[in-house]
């Protein structure tokens, strides 16, 4: 095991004895690794929002997507989480069928939240990069900023391209789904961490290599 593999950063800190990057990373990289990883990870927003329960008096459905997206980013980093997050937007746009309820085509209403999807993929990735996402209360941390990322663009359209005020709009694009998020982050806060507890003791008990 090289120096490199023998060290991790946790908020800038090098800590010694565990795997760096994000949970993809830790059995290597390699481009063809990556666009399996990106279009595994649009596929599974896809399959999540298929989860879908409509919310009287509001265009935006209670789906898994949220939860979906943001493990993706964490999973994979920035830039493949948001890449993934973009592929899935714009592959729906085009035609494919994995919006909310098997549709299609650009959601007016709701086309702030694909925008809010591509940038919390990137924020939580970059976070978990820190390894906000090794600690149950971190991913706490980790959860809430991205869900916040998708409603601070997703409400702004909604009221935009509604005519609602923002009033209005969070409370037909926000408030329904807080409970939610809260289930969300504490499944979140107990699945990354749980992984990382599981890689650190694989790496612990694998043999040491060095020369």
């Amino acid at each position: 095991m090289s120096a490199e593999e023998d060290r991790s950063v946790t908020y800038g800190v090098v800590v010694p004895g565990r795997p760096t990057g994000v949970l993809a990373d830790v059995w290597g990289r390699s481009a063809v690794r990556d666009v399996v990883l990106v279009a595994g990870a649009a596929s599974a927003v896809g399959l999540a929002a298929q989860i879908s329960i409509p919310v009287p008096g509001s265009p935006v459905p209670i789906t898994g997507q949220t939860f979906a997206v943001v493990l993706a980013g964490a999973t994979l980093g920035a830039s493949r989480g948001a890449v993934a997050m973009l592929v899935y937007a714009i592959a729906g746009a085009l035609g494919v069928p994995w919006f909310a309820g098997g549709t299609a085509g650009w959601p007016a209403a709701t086309g702030g939240y694909l925008v809010g999807f591509i940038l919390a993929a990137a924020l939580a990735g970059q976070l978990a990069a820190l390894g906000a996402d090794r600690k149950p209360v971190h991913t706490v941390g980790l959860m809430a900023a991205a869900n916040a990322l998708i409603y601070l663009f997703g409400v702004p359209w909604l009221a935009f391209v509604t005519g609602m005020d923002l009033a209005a709009a969070a409370s037909a694009g926000l408030i329904p789904y807080l409970i939610g998020d809260v289930l969300k982050t504490g499944l979140a806060a107990a699945f990354l961490p749980g992984v990382w507890s599981l890689v650190g003791r694989r790496a612990g008990a694998a043999p040491d290599r060095r020369l």
